[in-house]
């Protein structure tokens, strides 16, 4: 009968485990709910302000700061810094700028949980008269209304999650377990080795728990919450919150596995950003520890190495003054950090880069507004892809070597091949991205693009068809005469421009888009081909023309003008789709 009470204890423990990971996972879903709509709703003027921002670096850590400290996520500001990187809207410097702002603006969080949810006023007590007001809006017909009704709606499950974590403490105080564990990391001793050890060991507790989590935000309140009644000291709980400072990295650097160069370099910068404050900050640790203890005392009348009541505001203060020092020690050594990273992750060679998916990876970003803009990206690429696969046609007619005549056709062969890979890649995510969220605007860009893909993957498709024909022609020794070499020649330069023209319109960040010249242009291949076609028929009934000869020239002619026609498509396509950016 002894061991009846050890596993009472043993099962109020499970039970407390169990009550904190709910109360957890409520609040971290209202985080999510809250962030994910203010996300949806700014959207669309997300990609135009942060390249407005980010012309300076201290714009762009005021950016990065009040991004992060508006949707309570600097996981979310920089895996979306990292897709700009990535979509090359803004450079490897300028994001550097917003991650150290993103840094500082995670803070806000903190605070928040400290005044709001911890102190002798808790917003806690108005959720469910929030969640009345924001529960009809989140059925509201007008999306601008109902993005807002979700993101009060997260707001208030967020205070009430942070209750229950509150509630679930008492009994976490009464279980010796718990409390004979943490005894033994006791930091109140004269030795700094000891302390720096204890404090290390914590920062790698805090770094699992955030990588775990996948929130910085989560950990911090979940921290601020284990300090209410003195559960976990002052010292302690400051090295867990260094730990998290790195911890909140990881999310950054996995989501940049699937970019290009770039992206890996920005969430490098990132890593060393936060490790190297870390680093210091133990160093100085005592130290750092007694002059926030001192500023504590002074704006809030409360020792956190006393009074355990003061912890989550001094804790807070210790955040902010932490990464604000930070801050100011590599402002002006951007250029170190970017070496560095450069250092980390070198160039790849420019084949991987001509064919390899830059732009999107096997998940969605973090909003469908730049999901559609990682895919649109990845489209600019697609297209100038298949214009310069085109040069090998004119090739194809006419070169004499049979050696280098094979090796065009091996390149086209190799090009469709890139082709048919990215058509399915592309389409995929974008019918993946086609499932979320998406509004009316949204949905036609996904569709549109949808279009243009196949499209896209349809003339690789002619390349291909084209070689095979002339390499046939080639074996049947169907020669062209001069004239139609010439002929040929005149409508490829038309097509060329189609294409040229083609990959401007998809490309909307240059700005010179011009749907009426490439409409002209098309005009005047059908019109070639048509003269063409008609003389052709007329040469052959002359007997100008060997009949094996003018059957390969024809075919030629066709499918010349079936690839400006699908060149067409696309700038067509994609225009009507995209009018609304």
């Amino acid at each position: 009968m002894a061991g009846v009470p050890f596993l009472i204890k043993v099962s109020g423990l499970i039970f407390d485990i169990l009550s904190l990971i709910g109360a957890l996972g409520l609040f971290i879903y209202g985080m999510k709910v809250m962030s994910e709509s203010i996300q949806k709703f700014a959207g669309a003027r997300l990609r135009k302000t942060m390249r407005a921002m980010t012309a300076n670096r201290s714009l762009g850590v005021f950016t990065g700061f009040t991004l992060t400290g508006i949707l309570q996520s600097s996981s979310a500001t920089t895996v979306m810094i990292i897709s700009f990187v990535n979509a090359g809207l803004i450079s490897l410097e300028q994001s550097v700028g917003v991650i150290m702002g993103a840094n500082l603006g995670t803070t806000v969080t903190a605070w928040l949980v400290a005044l709001l949810g911890m102190g002798k006023f808790s917003i806690s007590a108005l959720s469910l008269p929030i969640l009345a007001i924001a529960f009809p809006m989140i059925f509201l017909s007008k999306e601008r209304l109902r993005l807002y009704g979700e993101a009060i709606f997260g707001f208030a499950i967020l205070f009430i999650g942070l209750s229950f974590m509150r509630d679930a403490l008492p009994s976490w105080q009464d279980n010796q377990i718990i409390l004979d564990f943490l005894q033994q990391f006791d930091y109140r001793h004269s030795n700094y080795l000891h302390n720096l050890g204890i404090s290390f060991l914590f920062v790698l507790f805090g770094m699992v728990a955030t990588f775990l989590l996948q929130s910085s935000s989560a950990a911090m309140a979940l921290t601020i919450v284990f300090t209410a009644d003195g559960l976990i000291s002052f010292p302690l709980a400051a090295a867990i919150i260094l730990g998290e400072n790195i911890g909140t990295t990881f999310t950054a650097n996995i989501a940049a596995v699937v970019g290009n160069v770039y992206a890996k370099r920005s969430a490098r910068t990132h890593l060393l950003f936060n490790v190297v404050g870390v680093l210091w900050a133990l160093l100085l640790f005592p130290f750092f520890l007694d002059f926030i203890a001192f500023l504590s005392k002074l704006l809030f009348n409360g020792n956190p190495f006393e009074d355990t009541a003061s912890i989550p505001l001094a804790l807070s203060l210790f955040h902010t003054l932490f990464n604000l020092f930070n801050l100011i020690l590599f402002f002006n050594l951007v250029g170190l950090l970017v070496k560095l990273a450069t250092w980390m992750v070198p160039s790849r060679g420019s084949e991987d880069e001509l064919f390899g998916l830059d732009y999107i990876g096997s998940s969605l970003m973090a909003t469908p507004e730049l999901s559609i803009m990682e895919a649109r990206k990845e489209l600019v690429k697609f297209a100038d892809l298949i214009r310069k696969a085109y040069k090998y046609i004119p090739l194809l007619i006419t070169e004499m070597d049979e050696r280098k005549l094979k090796s065009y056709v091996n390149k086209l062969q190799k090009y469709e091949d890139i082709s048919d890979r990215m058509e399915v890649e592309i389409s995929n995510y974008l019918s993946k991205l086609s499932q979320s969220e998406l509004s009316l605007e949204g949905t036609s860009k996904v569709r549109g693009m949808l279009h243009v893909a196949n499209y896209l993957e349809r003339i690789g498709d002619i390349y291909l068809e084209v070689s095979r024909n002339l390499t046939h022609r080639k074996e049947q020794k169907a020669y062209f005469t001069p004239d139609m070499r010439n002929q040929v020649m005149q409508l490829s330069e038309l097509v060329s421009r189609c294409l040229d023209l083609m990959v401007k319109n998809v490309d909307l960040s240059s700005g010179v888009q011009d749907l009426e010249e490439t409409k002209r242009v098309e005009r005047e291949v059908t019109e070639l081909f048509t003269k063409l076609k008609s003389d052709y028929i007329h040469k052959v009934e002359k007997g100008k023309y060997r009949i094996q000869s003018g059957m390969y020239y024809a075919d030629l002619l066709a499918e010349m003008e079936r690839i400006a026609d699908h060149a067409t498509n696309v700038s067509t396509t994609f225009l009507k789709s995209q009018l609304s950016d």
